[in-house]
């Protein structure tokens, strides 16, 4: 199975749930990165506005093409239960060209349903595996347990569709 784990962080804890992912499956990993400028409480307050409508950025552009890969594996914060802005800009950009996709989502509060699913509608199909991570589990060090088994599940899963 050739993988790629591509993720956006605006604060690093869904950095840090895609770089021990990646490890875990020793796969490709690609951070999407925004030509806005999301910092701080504005840049919160943006950021959520634009998700809950929908919105798409500029991204910069990214080197790797998810077509290469077998499967995808798309890491997202929840902005006002919605995937980031970025990663709904690069998901409706590379649709047609994810050929199976695992999600996973970091988020303090509620919405990683609504994320899924609103993830699965963009791409025009349903992941093979989800996790949804929240921010006390990355604070306090415990998301290994859910991490471990979204990893193992992937493989499995990936393996029953080939």
């Amino acid at each position: 199975m050739k993988a790629l784990v591509v993720y956006y962080s605006r604060t690093g804890r869904t950095r840090d749930v895609a770089s021990q992912i990646a490890r875990e499956l020793n796969c490709d990993i690609e951070e999407i990165r925004d030509t806005q400028k999301r910092t701080g409480i504005i840049g919160f307050l943006k950021s959520g506005y634009q998700a809950a409508r929908g919105r798409d950025t500029v991204l910069e552009p990214y080197e790797r093409d998810p077509s290469d890969y077998d499967l995808v594996i798309v890491g997202t914060p929840v902005w006002a239960g919605n995937p980031s802005v970025p990663m709904g800009t690069y998901l409706r950009e590379n649709a047609s060209k994810i050929k199976n996709a695992a999600f996973f989502c970091t988020y303090g509060g509620s919405g990683a349903e609504g994320t899924f699913r609103r993830m699965s509608e963009i791409i025009g199909k349903e992941p093979i595996q989800t996790v949804a991570i929240t921010e006390r589990e990355i604070k306090e060090n415990t998301c290994d347990c859910k991490i471990e088994p979204f990893v193992r599940d992937v493989e499995a899963a990936f393996r029953t569709e080939e």
